[in-house]
């Protein structure tokens, strides 16, 4: 067993629904092996910064239902130079602290690979709404962001109803599809577009469009993934080859934000009291995954050759036989 004394847990990247729950349990966790907890602010900034806050039970007892981080995030350009990255190192060993475990996506995982080389053990967590970390089969945050996006394209679709156009809905996911697949299956779109699957075709969608007014359909939903394809344009070339008014709806950073889920709230605490099971069985430079809804763990940088991550085929053609 590990001699582990004092850790830091720190939040970086994008922030997801549940990381909050990670953090308490990261912290509960820690407590109960007798270990010290320091929570670094503002992602590796606050490594290269030293900006901390001290972490026991008190502050962050209540913190399960929070969306965001009480740790604060960002995306930290200083920490890809070799410098910043010695003066973060300095600062963990004259802070004692033996490691440090980080709550994030795939830039947060990236980061950690490159601090190997300062010697500092790192256990990280994947944290990010787009579900792209390829090691896992999930991520926190991914569905609490999937029903925001479903709850808000519910609403949009009443108003296109009751005016009788199209509204071509804009979500997150600029790399993985899921959350437009998920929310766009859940809304009965008429057409979601994907970054796994664009191929470039307007007309699938106008034509699907038709064939649905053509049957007597008076509204209309696209769901699409953000960078796939520009939205506006998108619903522009509808109302020109329809005839049917087409509105775009940008959901934005809605996403990120709220309560966490009941399933987001379950993961980020089991993933949390994991990370430092690891620790305390001296594993170094890991990070969590599930598999078949079991907890397991993988060497940081094998996790970044694997590529397994695709989208799943049967879903994708479940989701064209329900927008028929």
């Amino acid at each position: 067993m590990s001699k582990i004394r004092k850790i830091a847990v720190l939040t970086s990247g994008g922030d997801a629904p549940g990381m909050n729950s990670a953090v308490r349990a990261i912290v509960f966790s820690a407590i109960h092996f007798g270990i010290e907890v320091v929570g670094i602010l503002r992602g590796y900034d606050g490594l290269i910064d030293w900006e901390t806050i001290p972490l026991g039970v008190d502050e962050v007892r209540n913190i399960n239902n929070q969306g965001g981080t009480i740790l604060f995030t960002s995306r930290s350009e200083r920490f890809l130079q070799p410098e910043y990255r010695t003066q973060a190192a300095r600062n963990l060993r004259e802070h004692q602290v033996d490691a440090v475990v980080a709550v994030g996506g795939d830039g947060t995982l990236r980061g950690a690979i490159a601090f190997q080389n300062e010697g500092i053990n790192m256990i990280c967590i994947p944290g990010t709404i787009d579900r792209d970390v390829a090691c896992t089969e999930y991520t926190l945050g991914f569905d609490t962001a999937a029903n925001t996006a479903t709850e808000a394209i519910d609403r949009i679709r009443d108003s296109s109803v009751s005016h009788g156009r199209c509204s071509v809905v804009e979500v997150m996911g600029r790399k993985r599809g899921y959350i437009a697949l998920w929310a766009g299956m859940a809304t009965s779109a008429d057409a979601i577009v994907l970054p796994e699957k664009w191929d470039g075709n307007f007309d699938n969608i106008t034509d699907a469009i038709k064939r649905r007014h053509a049957d007597g359909r008076n509204s209309y939903l696209v769901v699409v993934a953000e960078g796939v394809i520009d939205a506006p344009e998108l619903a522009e070339i509808i109302q020109k080859k329809t005839g049917i008014e087409s509105r775009v709806s940008v959901l934005g950073y809605i996403q990120r934000g709220g309560q966490p889920t009941a399933k987001d709230r379950m993961y980020a605490s089991l993933m949390g009291a994991y990370a430092v099971e690891i620790l305390q069985h001296d594993k170094k430079n890991r990070i969590v995954a599930i598999k078949n809804d079991v907890l397991i763990d993988y060497d940081i940088e094998e996790a970044l050759t694997l590529k397994n991550n695709t989208l799943d085929s049967f879903q994708y053609k479940l989701s064209l036989l329900l927008s028929e």
